[in-house]
């Protein structure tokens, strides 16, 4: 956090939206200071708190309960709806697309962590996690996300491919 000079949630955890050039720097840091296999799991790890938020407080509880009762394909399909009216929360200023199909594809374009990143694998664990989290506990526990192209490697948008 301090190389990050984020110092200030030390003491006290944001009550709010924070910035997302914060949220940007500090991924930079973990993938600078830790090895790449740790770094993968913090970021995974802040993923999946990021679904467990958005379970919490932006996917209704009624609605959590009908994605579960329908077939996967269709509570994916209302997932990816609900997914696109709350990526403000997650993704900042990126903006995000999903499609239909198999497998369904989630699109970032202008990812805001990958905003000056270069690297040779994709670096986007944080949204991978954070998809996957969701479609485990609203579509199919079986849910696997993989990000399959990365702007950090130059492609034009992180592209997530969703498996079941």
């Amino acid at each position: 956090m301090l190389k990050a000079d984020l110092d200030v949630y030390l003491a006290k955890m944001p009550e709010q939206m924070v910035d997302e050039c914060e949220v940007t720097r500090l991924q930079r840091v973990v993938w600078a200071e830790l090895d790449e296999v740790l770094a993968r799991r913090v970021l995974a790890d802040a993923g999946r708190r990021t679904g467990d938020y958005l379970l919490a407080n932006r996917i209704p509880g009624p609605v959590q309960t009908l994605l579960k009762l329908l077939p996967a394909s269709l509570a994916s399909r209302l997932l990816q709806t609900a997914i696109r009216r709350n990526a403000w929360t997650f993704s900042g200023s990126g903006q995000l697309a999903t499609g239909s199909g198999s497998p369904v594809k989630l699109t970032l374009t202008g990812c805001p962590l990958c905003s000056g990143a270069t690297s040779a694998r994709p670096v986007c664990d944080y949204y991978a996690a954070t998809f996957e989290h969701l479609f485990r506990e609203l579509v199919t526990s079986s849910a696997s996300v993989e990000e399959t192209h990365c702007q950090a490697m130059g492609a034009p948008a992180c592209i997530f491919e969703v498996r079941w």
